[in-house]
């Protein structure tokens, strides 16, 4: 019984140094440029053609894949970002940017999307995660399309 108490003592006495510790850890960890293998920071704007191609080809292909729907992007407007690294230079460097754009049912609707490095297919170049508000029909990024924003 006293080998059971001192173990656990013990192990009280590791979680309680370890949970004061982490906080001076966590402030110096290194920024994601400075990794072993780094991140470079640098992603494409809001407004590269490529990106914005990329989110109306990627639309068109779930709404005909999965809901059997014509509904596409016929253009965007109002393109701009509205944050950068928000969550902090340790983390994978994204841009988060918000538009609107019009869609071939007449309808413009808002699309909230980010850029992240490393996210690409097998984690080469950068991906997107975009969400249009109104036809996150399965919720993914819910309530209203907030979870790709800041």
């Amino acid at each position: 019984m006293r080998l059971i108490g001192r173990f656990l003592f013990a192990c009280l006495v590791l979680l309680v140094g370890e949970a004061q510790a982490a906080p001076e850890l966590r402030r110096h960890a290194p920024p994601a440029e400075e990794r072993i293998l780094p991140y470079t920071g640098l992603l494409p704007s809001c407004g590269d053609s490529s990106v914005l191609t990329q989110i109306s080809w990627d639309f068109r292909d779930r709404e005909r894949t999965y809901w059997s729907s014509d509904l596409a992007i016929a253009g965007f407007v109002e393109v701009r970002e509205i944050g950068y690294r928000d969550n902090g230079e340790t983390y994978i460097p994204r841009r988060y940017c918000a538009a609107l754009a019009d869609f071939n049912d007449g309808r413009r609707r808002r699309v909230g999307y980010n850029l992240g490095e490393g996210l690409g297919f097998s984690g080469v170049g950068w991906g997107v995660e975009w969400c249009v508000v109104g036809l996150d029909r399965d919720l993914s990024f819910a309530p209203a399309c907030k979870m790709t924003g800041p």
